[in-house]
């Protein structure tokens, strides 16, 4: 595989390929250079994209043949990308941060959404309206799962005080169970996978986000070892250029890209709920995309300022004892990123496509 790779690159090269969005192709006769890629978790909206990129030949139009593998988590490919078990993988940007400032040795190449809608849900007729109303209510959370380090600086920031709240330890497989039986008043955890667990068995859920009080965290990343971005920047385009592609497909082309989705998961397309489950996360997932950062620089584009931002609080809150704030340079990189852009009849078709998800998280 190596040598294919190594073939890929001096090809890449020579075309002058990295400078540019048109990377070369390799030849039928050469063949494809073989890939291999874990998401983040089983099949649902925020990787979605990766089954259009190899389904729809986006990652094979820049050579290559891509293996998508699901994940267990994202602490769990993050490691594997780390230990060279992938070549890439996708994981919350948060997560990535803390492997990271433990010393990983992996890099962020392109972000594949921007907003990893953590929060606090609650059932569309609760009586909890802003945040402080949560004083005197149960709220379930999971020690394990990703926002639970930052609850405290939530309500910090929110107004309300965290030590009048009747916190409930549940386990992330119950937690959304607990909400709908009215175990507890609300939940801490990430809108991308709540949101679609209850509205597609027909709960309605809205979610205080901790976006809202200024409490961001970038959404999802693509990830490789920093040594792949500095020996096989070529492999790294391309991958990059692949994925972003198929993000502005399922952007504009929502409907193909779901239908692409369920065939390649069988799974998921014969449960009652699983076509609205796909088709929620998907929209939610897209409405994070319409940013700033994607319309002044194209897909897959960080904010410099704010990943620093983002690091210094996970390193803070989350990354626990001996953890340091890793290099800016190492820890995410814009090399990849930018050459995919979406046009003004793009954007605003991608916007009108999203609308019916803003109920969610307004």
């Amino acid at each position: 595989m190596y040598q294919t790779r190594r073939s890929f690159i001096k090809l890449a090269c020579a075309s002058g390929a990295v400078a540019g969005l048109g990377l070369a192709t390799p030849s039928i006769g050469q063949g494809l250079t073989k890939v291999t890629f874990s998401t983040s978790w089983l099949p649902e909206g925020p990787n979605l994209f990766a089954y259009v990129a190899r389904d729809k030949g986006f990652w094979k139009k820049y050579g290559l043949d891509v293996t998508v593998t699901r994940g267990s988590g994202s602490g769990a490919t993050a490691q594997a990308v780390g230990a060279n078990s992938f070549m890439f993988g996708m994981s919350a940007t948060p997560t990535a941060m803390i492997q990271a400032s433990k010393g990983l040795p992996i890099t962020c190449i392109g972000q594949l959404n921007y907003d990893a809608l953590m929060g606090v849900g609650v059932l569309a007729s609760s009586s909890i309206k802003q945040p402080k109303d949560l004083e005197g209510k149960k709220l379930g959370a999971s020690v394990g799962s990703g926002e639970y380090p930052f609850l405290p600086l939530y309500a910090k920031k929110a107004g309300f005080d965290f030590s009048k709240v009747d916190l409930v330890q549940l386990d992330s497989k119950v937690r959304d169970r607990s909400l709908i039986e009215k175990l507890v008043d609300g939940v801490a955890a990430f809108g991308s996978s709540t949101i679609p667990s209850l509205a597609s068995n027909g709960v309605d859920v809205r979610f205080m986000l901790f976006k809202n009080v200024g409490l961001e965290f970038y959404g999802q990343s693509l990830i490789t070892t920093t040594t792949r971005v500095n020996a096989e920047p070529a492999l790294c385009q391309a991958f990059v250029n692949g994925a972003m592609e198929a993000i502005q497909f399922v952007m504009t082309q929502p409907d193909e890209a779901l239908s692409i989705f369920l065939k390649a998961n069988d799974e998921v397309a014969m449960t009652a709920s699983g076509k609205e489950y796909a088709r929620i996360g998907l929209g939610l997932t897209n409405l994070t995309n319409l940013v700033p950062e994607v319309m002044g620089h194209g897909l897959g584009w960080a904010d410099p300022a704010k990943m620093k931002a983002q690091a210094e609080i996970v390193v803070e809150f989350a990354a626990g004892q001996g953890a340091k704030l890793p290099e800016m340079t190492t820890l995410f990189s814009n090399q990849f990123v930018g050459k995919v852009r979406l046009t003004e009849a793009e954007l605003a078709l991608a916007q009108k496509m999203v609308e019916p998800y803003r109920k969610y998280v307004a």
